[in-house]
This record gives structure tokens, C-alpha cells and sequence, in this order.
């Protein structure tokens, strides 16, 4: 289970830190894709065979599935974490979130999002803002 919220840097090679904790988990393999909001979502092996057989399911005949199978399926790249517990970003994917050195690593059970520690910041602060009438919503479908 991934939880938490960490806060790391990017090195020069692209070149990020996971957290201890979360690093055995990982060590089978792990994926790493475009995400929602503006982030990169982080997911073990395991959890991406499930996800990725779930979107290769959905219907191809709907234009919002296929948008949404293209961005999480073609934007994923393998990872593996080396020895000092580090994953590699590709280019592409850090342009894509617009990370920059400082990064936050937020734990969300089955994934990790990697956000830009900027945009992370302003996101929090809209959706605390917002508890309150989030909070109602879920009530609404017993959540």
C-alpha cells in the first residue's frame, strides 16, 4: 500500500529517488505513465498488468476510451530501480508533467503521483479549499 507524501529532487540525468518504504514493492518492476492532472502516475508491475488489462477491455468504438487508453498505455515506460533505490524519468514523460528539480511523490494505495512540487502545492490548496463540499459529494454515493 502506497501512502504519504514525499518530497525529492530530479538529478541532472533525470534520476529520481523512491522512497524506502516503498522500494521493495517496486523492486519486481514498476511502470511509469502519463497521469491525470498534470502528474506522472507510478505503478508496481503487478498493479499496471491489472490496469493495463482493464483499458485493453474498454470499448475502441468510444472516442473518450480510446483517448484515455492512448495516454495511459502509449505514454508508460518501464522502469527499474538501481541500487542506490532511483528510478530514470524519461524525457518525455517529465516534459509532459513539467517537472523540474523538485518533485512530490504522494501515495494513493495502489499507485504513487509524481508531481512538480509547484503545481502539487496549488493543487493541494484548491482541493483543501474544497473538503468541505468534496467531502458532500462523496456522502451522496456513501463513500
Amino acid at each position: 500500500m502506497f501512502i504519504g507524501e514525499y518530497q525529492h529532487n530530479i538529478d541532472e540525468k533525470g534520476r529520481l529517488a523512491v522512497p524506502v518504504k516503498f522500494r521493495k514493492e517496486l523492486s519486481k518492476g514498476a511502470v511509469v505513465t502519463k497521469g491525470l492532472d498534470d502528474c506522472l502516475f507510478l505503478y508496481s508491475l503487478k498493479e499496471w498488468k491489472e490496469i493495463a488489462g482493464k483499458l485493453s477491455k474498454l470499448p475502441i468504438s468510444q472516442a473518450n476510451t480510446r483517448a484515455f487508453a492512448r495516454l495511459m498505455l502509449a505514454g508508460a515506460m518501464d522502469v527499474q530501480i538501481d541500487k542506490q533505490g532511483r528510478v530514470v524519468l524519461p524525457d518525455y514523460l517529465r516534459k509532459y508533467a513539467g517537472l523540474n528539480k523538485k518533485v512530490i511523490i504522494s501515495g494513493l494505495y495502489s499507485r504513487l503521483e509524481i508531481w512538480d512540487e509547484k503545481k502539487w502545492n496549488k493543487y493541494k490548496n484548491t482541493t483543501e479549499k474544497s473538503s468541505g463540499d468534496i467531502s458532500e459529494k462523496l456522502g451522496e454515493i456513501r463513500i
